[in-house]
């Protein structure tokens, strides 16, 4: 091949990706600026709480996304490493607070418990709490990948498995013997790096923090998919027999996208629990998992930035909805998911695609 022809093939695949690369530096860009206006404008308390949880969610849909939409493999099992951030995130609040005022959580008390299960040593220090997380989860992906990807399991098979390993999980949460809170879970988290929780300026801090992180995400992403990793990734997605033929291990391809996902899951587990104050099994129950696809498919799968719209606009619709009109809900949610199959099959952002994409790019997809 001529390298003229070369360039003109990385000039059309540059004029491509332009579209996409303006939509997520637009959201890194709202993410920063966000943040700073949260920091400058100190709005209500519950409105920079709502953005913090939106965000978080927004990070959960990427990791998604980078699994499904880039690697063709649907897990519906991702609210397990989402929980595993969640849970590991209280036990080190939970350590921390014990470790300052000396009192032990209400459920190790209700177990009859002298102190804190053995298991928790080191857990008050939040590095430790934060690699244990990522490390956790990023070994759960690794185990559950590495025999999955070697046994050939992939479409709905995987799928299934997936989903049952995350229903596994949440009946093991619903023991009380565990020490990690049983059905109730655990809750009453009293400080944050030394600070009260629930203080605004806690508050405001978890929520700039979820901001940058799904800044960060976002572009982490971007520059791994537009990367060499990348387009093997969708080579993989669109014929892994041809891809292992001509000599790459997908295998391994796929465990490290698979990894990757888990961790980013793990992290907005992470940001999200302090938010809300709580973390119980329910966090692994199927219905999670589902809602994850969900918003990614609404948004546009394949395209980051659309895990990001879908995950924001679907949980908004939900906090409003779920006050005004908790009925109505389910039945919305059905509805804008039989729309988005039939008339968006791309996800909602076929339509601001149309605006987004200049006028010489038109026609190139």
């Amino acid at each position: 091949m001529s390298g003229a022809v070369q360039a003109g093939l990385a000039t059309t695949a540059r004029k491509r990706r332009a579209p996409r690369d303006t939509l997520v530096a637009l959201l890194v860009g709202l993410c920063l600026a966000a943040a700073l206006g949260l920091v400058l404008g100190r709005p209500a308390p519950y409105l920079v709480n709502a953005v913090g949880q939106l965000a978080a969610f927004a990070i959960l849909a990427v990791s998604l996304d980078l699994i499904w939409g880039y690697l063709g493999i649907l897990s519906l099992g991702h609210g397990l490493f989402f929980a595993i951030g969640g849970y590991v995130c209280a036990m080190h609040l939970l350590a921390h607070g014990t470790s300052v005022t000396g009192q032990l959580p209400d459920f190790v008390q209700f177990m009859g418990w002298k102190g804190l299960p053995a298991y928790w040593a080191g857990l008050e220090h939040a590095p430790y709490a934060l690699l244990l997380a990522l490390g956790l989860a990023g070994l759960v992906a690794f185990l559950f990948g590495l025999v999955a990807f070697r046994s050939r399991v992939n479409g709905v098979y995987f799928s299934i498995i997936s989903q049952a390993l995350v229903y596994v999980a949440m009946l093991l949460m619903y023991r009380n013997d565990t020490g990690l809170g049983g059905n109730n879970g655990m809750t009453g988290f009293p400080l944050l790096f030394g600070w009260p929780m629930g203080s605004p300026g806690v508050v405001t801090g978890l929520a700039v923090a979820t901001l940058l992180a799904l800044a960060a995400v976002l572009a982490g992403t971007r520059f791994l998919v537009g990367s060499a990793i990348g387009r093997r990734t969708l080579a993989c997605r669109d014929d892994e027999t041809r891809l292992r033929t001509l000599g790459y291990a997908t295998t391994r391809l796929k465990l490290q996208v698979w990894c990757l996902s888990a961790m980013i899951a793990a992290l907005a587990g992470i940001l999200y629990v302090p938010q809300v104050g709580i973390i119980n099994p329910r966090v692994l129950a199927p219905d999670l998992s589902i809602e994850i696809a969900v918003w990614v498919a609404i948004g546009g799968m394949g395209r980051l930035g659309g895990a990001v719209i879908g995950a924001v606009l679907v949980n908004a619709l939900k906090f409003w909805l779920s006050a005004a009109m908790p009925e109505a809900w389910p039945f919305i949610l059905s509805g804008l998911v039989l729309v988005v199959v039939l008339v968006l099959p791309n996800g909602l952002l076929d339509l601001a695609g149309l605006r987004l994409r200049p006028t010489w790019a038109r026609g190139t997809r």
